[in-house]
């Protein structure tokens, strides 16, 4: 299968090997992939902020990039996903961007439900020694339905034991903007998120979306407690090194 790849803002500006992992791990199951260079932002930032104007020219650009070529799109983020898929029908409806939006839509897929859902691959033949906590992503969860996706591609990883932390559907805190306009409450989601997680022993605690890893992943770092966080395709593209 031919496949476009999105890749999110965080992933560009802070983990871009997240983004050679979906690579790696989408050519290990048979894809071509494709890359185009010119793409920026789903817009969601601009969104949440209240800047509406902003964002309607950069998701027009999004929905342009993405449906010049009619190929299934694949994004390492739950949260662009969901963004897309649950915003721009209203934002484009009676638009000459209507009927794009709907291709764009209909062929885009976060990562872990790309490969179960559509690629019928969980056994990816890896092997990862680590007890790990999975944490659910609002997006990923609640914008696109994923939760199985990404626990079946962890069982499957030889050596890897999957303990489910208590409250695994709680919010982290992060909420992109929301973590910058209400620092104390965000801090208190993750402190309680962090404790739940904590409590499993897991070595990892591992996401669809990099930037809960990075809120929770500051919040370890500062109560120096000896947990990492890690994208599922960065473990995944380890397992199969």
């Amino acid at each position: 299968m031919e496949v476009d790849i999105f890749i999110p803002c965080f992933i560009d500006q802070l983990s871009p090997d997240t983004g050679f992992n979906m690579v790696k791990v989408l050519e290990h199951v048979g894809c071509k992939v494709h890359y185009n260079p010119g793409q920026t932002c789903c817009g969601q930032p601009a969104f949440n902020a209240g800047q509406w104007e902003k964002m309607d020219d950069v998701g027009k650009k999004f929905i342009t990039d993405f449906s010049a070529v009619d190929r299934t799109i694949v994004s390492p983020s739950g949260s662009c996903t969901g963004f897309v898929r649950n915003f721009y029908n209203e934002l484009y409806a009676n638009t000459p961007y209507h009927n794009y939006y709907k291709q764009v839509k209909r062929n885009l897929f976060e990562i872990s439900e790309f490969l179960v859902d559509v690629m019928q691959q969980t056994d990816l033949g890896g092997k990862f020694q680590a007890k790990v906590t999975y944490h659910d992503a609002c997006g990923a969860l609640r914008e696109c339905g994923i939760k199985e996706q990404p626990r079946k591609l962890l069982a499957a990883v030889e050596g890897l034991e999957l303990v489910e932390m208590d409250f695994s559907e709680t919010c982290c805190g992060f909420g992109g903007t929301f973590a910058a306009k209400f620092e104390a409450i965000s801090s208190g989601m993750a402190d309680n998120k962090g404790q739940f997680a904590a409590a499993t022993g897991a070595e990892y605690v591992v996401s669809t979306d990099y930037s809960c890893l990075m809120h929770l992943q500051a919040y370890f770092d500062k109560q120096q407690i000896p947990v990492k966080c890690i994208h599922l395709i960065d473990l995944l593209a380890k397992s199969i090194s």
